[in-house]
């Protein structure tokens, strides 16, 4: 999708998760910490949630369009290293980016920016965006766990 092919509604959506970030962050936060798939979620400070989904949404244009791939594989990279330094599941870590994603796109549907076929169809090229960057998010997150998850059993196996 070129930035500038449907750039109207894309901005147009854009604006509405940046502007409604804190709403969008704390219902998430509410659903990590009690949803069953993210238990280990429910221990974790509700402020520190709160600012790291706050963060990718109310910035989520230009994680989408200007920060490149290294950008994100760093950021993710560093939220997998983080959840495996306090002992989260990998599985629940992902899950909490899964639910993320999906509450984003089911918050966007709520709002009805769409209006016509051609901007249904706009909506969901942003809808795969949307997907693509959480991919990403999800393959980075996991990467750098595993890589800190294998370097602490390394040197577990050499201490004994």
């Amino acid at each position: 999708m070129s930035t500038n092919h449907n750039a109207h509604l894309s901005d147009r959506l854009i604006k509405t998760i940046e502007s409604n970030a804190g709403e969008f962050a704390r219902g998430t936060v509410k659903q990590l910490q009690t949803n069953p798939r993210t238990e280990s979620y429910h221990k974790i400070p509700p402020k520190e949630m709160y600012d790291r989904i706050y963060e990718i949404h109310h910035d989520l244009g230009r994680w989408l369009w200007e920060k490149s791939d290294q950008a994100v594989q760093s950021r993710f990279n560093q939220v997998g290293e983080k959840r495996c330094k306090e002992g989260v599941p990998l599985d629940e870590v992902l899950w909490a980016l899964v639910l993320t994603k999906e509450r984003l796109l089911e918050y966007l549907g709520a709002f009805g920016l769409v209006d016509s076929a051609v901007e249904l169809y706009q909506q969901q090229e942003f809808d795969r965006l949307i997907g693509h960057f959480f991919d990403r998010a999800l393959c980075y997150t996991a990467e750098g766990y595993g890589r800190l998850a294998s370097s602490n059993s390394h040197w577990k196996m050499i201490a004994t």
